[in-house]
């Protein structure tokens, strides 16, 4: 299977190469996983000392100037640095070197889906996170929660009516979850792991974009998941939550891009 199959469903990030001495960049990055490569600069930027604690750190133009790459390509791998708690954002002020960098106890390999394996991997790790978290929220989500996950519900569908994959709007449904939960926590965790969550499911709602049956079949699971909320039936969200994310690996499946799974791995939640 070949690196980094996001690739193949996805337009790579506008590329523009400019120099800059501030930064000590030599050439721009041209990998496919971009924010990853800028990530470790700057990572390696702040554990060599070249950039201090409470330094602030350059604009998002400015670096994206600087190495080569889009805006939205520097916000990417601003967070990875910002998850680790080696940089701090001040409203209205920029981004800074923290002062007491925080321990790294949860640390993912920015190499984690150059496979479809790992994206299979990822749906799993979904699947558990998830499946609990629509259970809590049927049981604690207050009425203008129940709200905020209907409106990101219409949002989900009013962009995949119109052609687009709406990641971010997906995404933004299940966030809206997992604050439903009460628990900040799962927030939190949502929040480290984004990225690749986010890379996850650019491959897997590529791939249901691909026919119009999947697609209906995505839409029915948002909404089983949405109706067991709002009936606050935790076994049935919890169900719902699941069924979704075991959809989206069959679906990688019987769209070509990875073996059927074998035997002792269950098809259906029970």
């Amino acid at each position: 299977m070949a690196r980094n199959l996001s690739d193949n469903l996805t337009c790579m990030a506008d590329l523009v190469h400019a120099p800059s001495a501030r930064l000590g960049t030599s050439e721009p990055l041209v990998t496919e996983r971009l924010s990853d490569r800028l990530a470790a600069r700057l990572i390696e930027q702040i554990e060599s000392g070249r950039l201090q604690p409470g330094e602030r750190l350059p604009s998002e133009v400015q670096m994206a100037t600087a190495h080569g790459v889009s805006r939205s390509v520097v916000r990417e791998a601003v967070h990875q640095v910002k998850s680790r708690g080696m940089v701090r954002a001040r409203q209205g002020a920029g981004v800074f070197v923290s002062f007491e960098p925080r321990q790294r106890a949860l640390v993912f390999d920015p190499q984690v889906l150059e496979s479809m394996e790992a994206v299979v991997q990822v749906v799993e790790l979904r699947r558990v996170l998830e499946g609990e978290m629509a259970a809590l929220a049927a049981r604690r989500a207050t009425r203008a929660q129940l709200g905020d996950i209907r409106r990101a519900l219409v949002a989900v569908d009013a962009v995949t009516r119109a052609g687009g994959l709406g990641v971010e709007e997906d995404f933004a449904f299940h966030r809206a979850i997992g604050e439903a939960t009460g628990n900040p926590q799962f927030v939190r965790l949502l929040s480290f792991i984004e990225q690749y969550l986010l890379d996850a499911m650019r491959i897997t709602k590529g791939n249901e974009a691909r026919r119009p049956e999947w697609l209906a079949q995505v839409h029915g699971e948002h909404h089983a998941i949405y109706d067991a909320l709002a009936a606050r039936d935790a076994a049935a969200a919890r169900r719902a939550a699941i069924r979704h994310h075991v959809g989206g690996e069959k679906r990688l499946a019987d769209g070509g891009l990875m073996p059927r799974r074998g035997r002792g791995n269950p098809r259906r939640p029970r």
